[in-house]
């Protein structure tokens, strides 16, 4: 179940970080509607590190598309395997 809490709770922080841990974030609203999520720094960095791997994966799978994919010979070849 999401651990959901209005943002006035942070004036007392401490019981709100209490709440926090890997893998499970604290939602918290304002004005009775979602504003934000605090996450643990684990959880940050591997969504980030998740976006930047896709983003280049996007990038290599239009880059074939635009210009043609390599057979595994042309990726030995050009990498003196």
């Amino acid at each position: 179940m999401p651990n959901i809490k209005p943002v006035s709770d942070l004036r007392n922080y401490a019981e709100v970080l209490r709440d926090i841990s890997v893998g499970e974030p604290v939602f918290l609203t304002r004005n009775g509607r979602g504003r934000y999520v605090i996450i643990d720094i684990e959880d940050y960095e591997k969504t980030n590190a998740t976006i930047r791997l896709l983003t280049e994966l996007s990038k290599g799978e239009k880059s074939g598309k635009d210009n043609g994919w390599m057979s595994i010979e042309e990726v030995e070849k050009s990498l003196g395997v």
